[in-house]
């Protein structure tokens, strides 16, 4: 059994949301969402140990010395990183492993564990995404530019994943998310044609 899930996305294009609803359909399955380090602030609705375990720039750089994450990136100032003890201990025991995160980690977790199955969500359209940005209403106007400066820079790197995924329409993205990681492989090659379609599309923009 393949023992770990990365999956990536440009800001805005659904992840954090359709992770989220993934383990909540196979609640009852030895698929487990692995809980990155950060050193940015906590936002209102996240949830200490839940969303992320929040840290100083210090403990992390300490942890980062003593070779304790698995993966780490620096993103829009924050740092972020897996910590590398329970991932092995969870892959020991049987359990799949989602890894949530940008394209500098994945390409990282990649080169560490080449079985892993990879897997990039893209959003329709950069119209759709920023669209989905505004809507959050997390960042201010400079940020969210940055961050779709940033996507266009990652939806580049979506030709290195495994699979692609479309979030055009939550269920239907959700439903091609669980056949990958359940029978990893696209059962509908038409969902799959359009989600290379649109990568395609969305670089030559």
């Amino acid at each position: 059994m393949i023992g770990l899930i990365v999956i990536a996305a440009p800001s805005g294009a659904g992840k954090t949301s359709l992770i989220a609803a993934l383990l909540k359909e196979l609640l009852n399955t030895k698929i487990k969402l692995s809980i990155s380090f950060t050193t940015r602030k906590k936002r209102k609705d996240e949830i200490e140990g839940n969303s992320y375990f929040f840290i100083s720039k210090k403990e992390f750089l300490l942890m980062k010395e003593k070779k304790e994450f698995l993966e780490e990136a620096l993103v829009f100032g924050n740092l972020y990183g897996t910590g590398r003890k329970w991932v092995e201990k969870q892959i020991e025991s049987g359990v799949q492993v989602i890894l949530e995160l940008d394209c500098q980690g994945a390409a990282q977790v990649k080169s560490v564990y080449p079985d892993s199955i990879s897997i990039f969500i893209i959003p329709p359209s950069m119209k759709q995404l920023k669209k989905r940005l505004n809507k959050r209403s997390q960042d201010s106007q400079k940020i969210i530019e940055k961050r779709l400066s940033m996507a266009r820079k990652e939806i580049s790197k979506g030709k290195d994943f495994d699979f692609l995924v479309l979030n055009d329409d939550f269920e239907n993205a959700l439903n091609d998310l669980k056949q990958i990681i359940t029978k990893k492989k696209y059962i509908n090659n038409k969902r799959n044609q359009n989600a290379k379609k649109t990568l395609l599309d969305l670089l030559n923009k």
